[in-house]
């Protein structure tokens, strides 16, 4: 289990230094913007082969709480929700100014769900993890008043929409090859 904790904490700890821009500022002045985004890349690739290695090393089984019925009965359309948001995020469309954060709420959504639908403790751990420092980075970034000013254009939420379609029926399809848990009858 250390292995996961020490991969979310490498991970979600990287993707919060931008939440604390006077950290941001101060590493970028002292390593110049190409090396510390090539070291957040790195970061964020070494944290999350940890989560990847911890998640699978962590004993199964063990139970937090039981599984939510109302959370594995909305998981399909919850998660593409969160697809659709998360291909949103860097789309000029009329969902990414409406919402301004579609990436934090995406990963809200979907973090969030697992959460309930797990229950067990490396579960938790992952999943709880992930909807804490979406909470925390959106309340942040909404503090912050971050967001970037752009002329929306619908072609974009629909190329949002299908793009985020595509990739959660592939996901649902491939989630038990992946992940070793059926999610859809029209899965691997």
């Amino acid at each position: 289990m250390w292995l996961l904790v020490a991969g979310l904490v490498v991970f979600l700890g990287i993707h919060l230094v931008p939440a604390i821009p006077i950290l941001r500022r101060g590493l970028v002045s002292r390593l110049g913007e190409r090396r510390y985004k090539g070291l957040f890349s790195l970061a964020s690739a070494a944290g999350l082969a940890l989560i990847i290695a911890g998640y699978a090393h962590a004993p199964t089984g063990v139970r937090v709480f039981s599984p939510s019925a109302a959370a594995i009965a909305v998981a399909p359309v919850a998660i593409t929700l969160a697809f659709i948001l998360f291909a949103a995020a860097n789309m000029r469309g009329y969902l990414r100014h409406t919402l301004q954060h579609p990436m934090l709420i995406g990963l809200a959504i979907w973090s969030a769900v697992h959460l309930l639908a797990n229950g067990d403790l490396r579960g938790t751990v992952l999943f709880g993890a992930f909807l804490g420092f979406a909470t925390l980075d959106l309340a942040s970034a909404i503090n912050r008043q971050a967001v970037k000013a752009f002329d929306p254009s619908f072609k974009f939420d629909i190329m949002a929409v299908f793009g985020g379609l595509v990739a959660a029926v592939t996901v649902m399809a491939l989630h038990r090859f992946l992940f070793g848990v059926p999610v859809a009858a029209f899965g691997a």
